[in-house]
């Protein structure tokens, strides 16, 4: 693919989204950025929420996986429809109730303030970490397609990447973020069904064919039931799913600005359960599409092919429609915009409200936040440019695991128990936790007869901070969540 071609399709992506984010910023001001008014309407925040979690990693690397660990990935998502119920009707049902802008002011309510910030604090560097992982992913696709051929080095990408993403979303925040999560679900939905069909075309042979011959491949195996030392063993990954999805969707500030911007709590709690089963769907579709990749793959002979890199190695390929390479720029370019988008308004709002303790501070001051935001991020894609040894899902899991664990267990304990606790000891609880988990990870197969800990060490990470919590609490009688 030529460099032109890419570009063009990249200008035509960004123009939409300002023309978009034009719109929906109208008017706009702190109640809109961080909550989009609560007047978004129920299909159009479904529609978001679909995409929500599906950023251009998981268009790379859920494709890529499949040559290692087949459709074993279905596993975690189908827990995530567990846990998507989980949100729906205990979680929900509490932000509504303690009409909260950011999530983590439930732990200044239940526990103090030195929560509060240690909740805020966790979010915050679990985002920053994840959002700027999924964009390096994306600047790598597009400096190989795009930047290199044109002779742009990779800092150059990255800048103006992040460039674009700040200027269409200083404005609008939430309100922007649910109308262009929307566009990116539909764009995400095309690409897929378009590239599994000119795959399909190139391969020169039916679907049910495709299929069957990816299955005598060990390309489609499903569940994982026999070695429970394997990190893909299905009671692994089916729990690690359900809790996955409750902390990194209903305990992450950015993906429930969306349907906390629903009118009603009915139509929350309908949106997330809604959308759970299509991203099923949709992550159907990548593992069909990464399978037909690998058959491709066999039969061309692509050499450096692997993993997060398997996708780009075949729209570069001599003698593919340019359209595959066309539909891979979109597909990558349209989630990950989106999903960079939607953690700045995260983040600016859980700096402004937790951090700073400012639900009502200056739209200006809010404005410098959230180019503080987009600078931080733009240097941790750089940095992630020298770091890149692991399939990135599963190393954005593995970060979530240490972060989000403590969230988890702290969340839980206010919801189900009525002990009052220590709040300045609070902070200490996450990192011990944290730490032991480190060392439970590292030294695992020492430890425990060769097992391996994969995404199950956000549970014991959630669990050594709810013993951590209940030793520096004591009974009180409370009246009120």
């Amino acid at each position: 693919m030529t460099a032109i071609p890419t570009l063009i399709t990249l200008a035509l992506y960004i123009a939409l989204l300002f023309f978009v984010a034009r719109r929906s910023g109208r008017n706009s001001d702190n109640a809109k950025f961080f909550t989009g008014g609560r007047n978004q309407s129920w299909w159009l925040v479904a529609l978001a929420m679909v995409g929500a979690p599906l950023s251009g990693i998981t268009f790379i690397s859920v494709p890529g996986s499949v040559a290692v660990s087949g459709f074993s990935y279905l596993q975690m998502v189908f827990g995530f429809i567990v846990g998507s119920i989980v949100i729906a009707y205990v979680l929900i049902p509490l932000y509504y109730k303690h009409n909260v802008t950011s999530l983590y002011e439930y732990l200044d309510n239940r526990f103090g303030v030195r929560s509060h910030k240690c909740g805020a604090w966790l979010f915050l560097v679990s985002k920053l970490l994840g959002s700027s992982l999924r964009t390096f992913v994306v600047c790598l696709v597009v400096q190989q397609l795009l930047c290199t051929p044109l002779g742009v080095p990779f800092w150059v990408t990255a800048s103006v990447f992040m460039a674009f993403v700040w200027l269409y979303t200083y404005r609008g925040g939430v309100g922007s973020v649910v109308w262009i999560d929307a566009v990116k679900t539909l764009c995400m939905v095309l690409c897929a069904v378009l590239s599994i069909v000119y795959v399909l075309n190139e391969l020169d042979i039916p679907l049910g064919a495709a299929i069957a011959r990816a299955s005598d491949e060990g390309l489609t195996q499903l569940f994982f039931v026999e070695d429970w030392n394997d990190s893909r063993h299905f009671v692994k990954m089916f729990f690690a799913g359900v809790f996955m999805i409750v902390a990194m969707t209903g305990l992450d500030q950015d993906m429930m600005q969306r349907a906390l911007s629903s009118r009603t709590q009915r139509s929350a709690q309908r949106n997330v359960i809604f959308s759970s089963v299509l991203q099923t769907v949709i992550i159907t579709l990548l593992l069909l599409l990464g399978s037909l990749l690998y058959l491709y793959i066999a039969d061309a002979g692509v050499e450096g092919a692997n993993g997060d890199e398997a996708f780009a190695a075949v729209a570069m390929h001599e003698g593919v429609p340019m359209i595959i390479s066309i539909l891979l720029v979109l597909g990558v370019t349209s989630a990950t915009f989106s999903a960079t988008a939607s953690a700045l308004t995260a983040l600016t709002t859980s700096f402004s409200v937790d951090i700073l303790r400012k639900k009502d501070i200056a739209e200006q001051s809010r404005k410098w936040v959230h180019a503080a935001m987009a600078i931080i991020s733009a240097l941790l894609v750089l940095a992630f440019e020298y770091w890149r040894n692991d399939s990135a899902i599963n190393l954005v899991y593995s970060l979530a695991s240490y972060t989000y664990g403590p969230l988890l267990g702290m969340f839980a304990f206010g919801i189900f128990s009525r002990r009052k606790v220590c709040d300045r000891l609070v902070p200490i609880v996450a990192i011990v936790a944290m730490a032991i988990c480190v060392v439970l990870v590292r030294f695992s197969d020492v430890l425990f007869g060769g097992y391996k800990f994969g995404s199950e060490v956000l549970l014991v990470n959630a669990a050594l901070t709810i013993v951590g919590l209940f030793i520096i609490s004591r009974k009180s009688v409370m009246t009120e969540e």
